[in-house]
């Protein structure tokens, strides 16, 4: 098979089925980085005058304290879970896994599940380099999606999904 043929279908080796899982993750990735810049900007404050997203846009920020910016952050960053993870559950199911380990409404339960635990985790470690070390929300929120991503994999390939 080539790898045309792998990347168009769900059949593909075990190397190019990471390569489109990284792509899927990308594209879930930009739908969450793009939700939690917004709600972090216009519902639950939570950006600095040196976050990335402010800077692109040249938005002026009030400046928030650090417990009240942290905790903004772990909402802001709930809310875009919700919003990314049925991003990256629909690529999944269309393009790199196989469905059909569970019936549909328990494959998405895990799916969230295993994505909640990931979220909870990368989460608190935001919310925490935040509090500790006075980190910028950026670089806290990048910690936060490193941890997610290697979380995720290994879970979705061998649990939820056929492989």
């Amino acid at each position: 098979m080539s790898i045309i043929e792998q990347f168009m279908g769900r059949d593909a080796s075990p190397l190019i089925q990471f390569i489109k899982y990284g792509l899927a993750g990308g594209v879930a990735t930009a739908a969450h980085i793009t939700m939690f810049h917004l709600v972090a900007w216009k519902l639950f404050p939570a950006l600095q005058e040196d976050d990335w997203f402010v800077k692109i846009f040249k938005l002026t920020m009030e400046e928030e304290d650090t417990k009240l910016r942290a905790r903004n952050s772990m909402i802001d960053n709930g809310i875009a879970f919700i919003f990314s993870n049925m991003v990256a559950y629909v690529i999944n199911i269309y393009w790199v896994f196989e469905p059909g380990r569970h019936p549909w409404y328990i494959q998405i339960s895990l799916f969230y599940l295993v994505s909640g635990v990931s979220v909870v985790i990368g989460t608190a470690l935001m919310g925490w380099l935040i509090r500790r070390f006075g980190m910028t929300t950026t670089y806290a929120f990048l910690a936060n999606l490193v941890s997610a991503l290697l979380i995720n994999y290994a879970m979705r390939k061998f649990v939820i999904f056929n492989g």
